[in-house]
């Protein structure tokens, strides 16, 4: 085994930025900034803007989000499917994603529901294909008398959705458009171009070249945060894969260390990488991150590399919020420096910040790039004004805030 390359976690940090985009130049070619995060997580909520197009504001600053329904819909470069959640991929990936649609039902108690209800899966499937894209209110239950779909969560009695849920993951359906957040389903082969790659690949196939998609994501990285990423769960082999990577010198390890701090276990990183470490200056930038952002979806990886203890408070009661709904963290430079808690009311044109938090050591002098950030995801909001609550700023940051 060679000897491992040392980096300091400053080094590591601002690998990890640089892949994911968010320091150098900014991106402007969208199909490219999703390959190089190997997805977009999609969800329905808007307090802000939903993380599908709030993820690459991030990184492209204030764009058009037909940008993005452009090359799913029109240019079919891309499709929704489960990566480490419900996602935005690539169709160029595809074969990654068949073996999960092969393998699908997985649980027998999936598989048990429905073949009990197979009239309803009939039905669906008919439907689609004669009246496909088709909106989810479009199809109805009647006639039909379904099995119960029976859960302790919010899906207990959804039986149509649930079946149009296990229709997708299964490959036989993908959304071809949306009505807002109402899907538009058809049949697959009717979404997909014809020119989708269609090999069908191994299990350590597929882990290989996911294992070599997530470290180009992530910079560094050890086992469990690869095991974490992109796909995740779905790392068959990896202990095998990655020593194999390693004898061909396609990833390395390295060593994360300063004369202050060393972090345990085994990290790794893409060869590629290693040899860019040195080519490009550093190029930091202020911007604010999604509470699904893929710079901070591991928390633990988050805590560790930035010392930021970030959690999602959407689904805590009011009372017990510590800062807010859907709280946006502040990215400065190679340090995450504070959260904003905001509320776009569309109608009414205005961004309502309710209330800026500064972490501890937060540098003074960030006050005027954090306004500017700011001003920014109002711009691509479409936000004629900016209200700040005054009461809830940080006094070191209060004057540029409300310049």
């Amino acid at each position: 085994m060679t000897t491992p390359l040392t980096l300091t976690p400053q080094t590591a940090r601002r690998l990890f930025l640089t892949q994911q985009q968010l320091a150098g130049p900014r991106p402007t070619d969208m199909l490219a900034l999703v390959r190089a995060l190997g997805c977009l997580q999609i969800d329905p909520i808007r307090v802000v803007e939903r993380p599908q197009y709030l993820i690459p504001f991030s990184r492209l600053g204030p764009y058009a989000p037909e940008k993005l329904d452009t090359l799913l819909w029109r240019d079919q470069q891309l499709f929704e499917y489960w990566a480490h959640c419900a996602s935005i991929v690539l169709v160029e990936d595809y074969p990654l994603y068949a073996p999960m649609m092969r393998a699908y039902p997985w649980s027998d108690r999936t598989k048990d529901w429905i073949a009990q209800n197979e009239k309803l899966k009939r039905y669906v499937l008919r439907e689609i294909k004669q009246r496909g894209p088709v909106l989810s209110r479009a199809l109805t239950e009647d006639g039909v008398h379904p099995e119960a779909w029976v859960s302790t969560g919010w899906t207990s009695g959804r039986n149509l959705s649930r079946m149009l849920d296990f229709l997708w993951i299964g490959g036989k359906i993908m959304v071809a458009g949306r009505d807002g957040i109402q899907k538009k389903w058809d049949l697959s082969e009717r979404v997909l171009p014809t020119w989708t790659p269609r090999e069908k690949l191994s299990e350590r196939e597929v882990t290989r070249r996911a294992v070599e998609r997530a470290l180009h994501s992530l910079g560094v990285a050890t086992p469990r945060q690869i095991q974490f990423h992109f796909l995740r769960g779905r790392y068959a082999e990896l202990p095998t894969v990655l020593a194999r990577l390693e004898k061909e010198g396609r990833v390395q390890r390295v060593a994360i260390k300063d004369a202050h701090t060393t972090w345990p276990g085994a990290w790794y990183m893409h060869t590629a990488e290693a040899e860019r470490l040195s080519q490009n200056g550093w190029q930091p930038r202020t911007t604010l991150l999604s509470p699904f952002d893929p710079l901070i979806c591991d928390r633990a990886r988050t805590a560790q590399m930035f010392g930021y203890d970030f959690r999602i408070e959407i689904y805590v009661p009011k009372p017990k919020r510590k800062y807010g709904y859907y709280v946006l963290s502040v990215l400065h430079g190679e340090q995450l420096i504070g959260r904003i808690d905001p509320e776009m009311d569309r109608e009414a044109e205005t961004l309502t910040i309710n209330a800026v938090y500064a972490e501890p050591g937060a540098p003074k002098e960030a006050g005027p790039a954090v306004a500017n950030a700011v001003a920014e995801l109002a711009t691509f909001l479409g936000a004629r004004q900016v209200i700040y609550q005054k009461q809830r700023l940080p006094a070191a940051w209060k004057k540029a805030l409300l310049a």
